[in-house]
């Protein structure tokens, strides 16, 4: 008999967008996802879909079908875990705070805490998901856990990881270039494969469906976003010499990535990488390389957060010293908060790291992001404890209005790229600003000689 009862430990961003696709393609199937977050599990039940806590193009359509027939959002995780035949954990692992492997290992208390509850709950067996990016072998140590404090009853762990691109979540779930599924090659690990491929085909095509041994699946996840991000800070990297030659660094990206060998992707100069992964899972990938003694390799992997974080410094720095070396006092504009479009996530973005320089250089910091409030931007400035919280309150204001953003700002800085800033009218904002008035194009979306006819002096990443 096929799975019936899905749980899902973990409402964010990955638990959460996941489930709901697996729930509108398998109906027959009941899909439950529970979090202690009171307060998360109730917007994702409010009656307007709209104010779900994630924002996904696409994902609250799916939700209003599916939510209440076969999908459900509960605080109840005893009652899910012994209800269903197949577990998802796809709870947070943070970078370490604390302790040995601080600022690199993945923090994987959450993970055990969750293992350890399924352990005393559960009375069948059960099937194990790791959907939460974990360091390579962490199965072992769930299995250990739900094998030696359970109550006999037998599981098998799958590793499946997650490849989705914030922005397009909802897209890669329903037309995903590949679904991984590691697991054991006993016996009864194959067919707990076959249990999950089994779901996933409801609506992918086997051939997309690969497996393969669970520590195959838990690096490959590692290793696709160290490959991302190196491409990023390749290119960034590359954009800063463009600029000392002349070169035009878009002009570089269209080239080289017309190399078959190469292509085209990820190849977009910007102020730097953010997201929940990329350097969380690089600052894992070093950390586990020297735990092995690979020094030359955590030195290389390393490298890749070093030029990020050198970029995101670079653009700060680019704008004291075009502002006069002062921004005191001054207005700027932030365009985006989000670490890229399409998403309410700001997790390490990068326009975070920007206004805290600035800010630290007194800098008055206007924010406008069409999907981010200003209690999160307050938030994560917070979170770096550069200064007292009431000194961020200060130094921040936030508009719900783009054109109220801009008025009377010294310059603007676009940090996230969405669509609707190349629609402005960028006349109207130039008008409203001190002069002469400045974009700081970090994202490199808007046209610069258009921005310059106008009066703007204009900068971009590369130009």
């Amino acid at each position: 008999m096929g799975i019936t009862k899905i749980c899902c430990i973990g409402a964010g961003y990955v638990g959460g967008p996941t489930m709901a696709v697996i729930a509108q393609k398998c109906p027959q199937i009941q899909v439950t996802v529970v979090d202690l977050n009171e307060e998360r599990i109730a917007a994702w039940n409010d009656e307007d879909v709209n104010k779900i806590p994630i924002y996904e193009p696409g994902l609250s359509d799916i939700v209003k079908e599916a939510r209440g027939r076969n999908l459900f959002f509960s605080t109840d995780v005893e009652k899910a875990i012994d209800e269903a035949q197949m577990i998802f954990i796809s709870v947070n692992t943070p970078t370490k705070t604390y302790g040995k492997g601080k600022g690199m290992a993945a923090d994987l208390k959450f993970i055990e805490l969750c293992a350890r509850q399924i352990a005393k709950v559960a009375k069948e067996n059960k099937i194990v998901v790791e959907k939460s990016t974990l360091p390579v072998r962490t199965a072992e140590a769930i299995k250990s856990i739900l094998d030696n404090t359970g109550n006999g009853v037998k599981f098998q762990i799958l590793s499946n990881p997650e490849f989705l691109a914030e922005g397009t979540a909802v897209q890669d779930l329903l037309n995903p270039d590949r679904i991984l599924i590691g697991g054991d090659t006993t016996e009864e690990g194959q067919k707990a494969i076959q249990a999950l491929v089994d779901v996933y085909a409801n609506w992918v095509s086997e051939d997309k469906i690969l497996t393969t041994n669970v520590w195959s699946s838990e690096l490959s996840k590692l290793t696709a976003n160290a490959f991302l991000a190196q491409r990023i800070s390749s290119i960034n990297a590359m954009s800063e010499l463009c600029e000392k030659t002349g070169a035009d660094v878009n002009e570089v990206a269209r080239a080289i990535g017309m190399d078959s060998r190469i292509g085209p992707k990820f190849l977009k100069a910007s102020v730097g990488f953010g997201g929940s992964c990329f350097q969380k899972d690089i600052l894992n990938l070093v950390y586990i390389a020297k735990s092995y003694g690979l020094n030359e390799v955590a030195d290389y992997w390393e490298q890749v957060i070093i030029m990020n974080d050198h970029q995101k410094r670079r653009f700060s720095n680019n704008i004291v010293k075009t502002l006069y070396n002062t921004v005191s006092d001054k207005k700027i504009t932030f365009l985006g908060w989000a670490f890229k479009k399409d998403t309410n996530d700001t997790r390490e973005s990068a326009a975070i790291y920007v206004a805290d320089d600035l800010i630290s250089e007194n800098a008055k910091i206007a924010v406008y992001d069409p999907k981010v409030s200003r209690k999160k931007v307050l938030a994560d400035l917070d979170y770096l404890e550069s200064r007292a919280a009431d000194e961020n309150v200060n130094s921040v204001l936030s508009f719900e209005n783009p054109y109220e953003a801009c008025a009377g700002a010294h310059a603007i800085a676009v940090l996230t790229e969405w669509d609707e800033f190349v629609a402005y009218d960028w006349q109207k904002i130039y008008d409203s600003m001190q002069k002469p008035a400045f974009v700081f194009d970090g994202r490199n979306i808007l046209n610069g000689s258009d921005l310059e006819k106008i009066g703007f002096v204009y900068q971009a990443i590369g130009s």
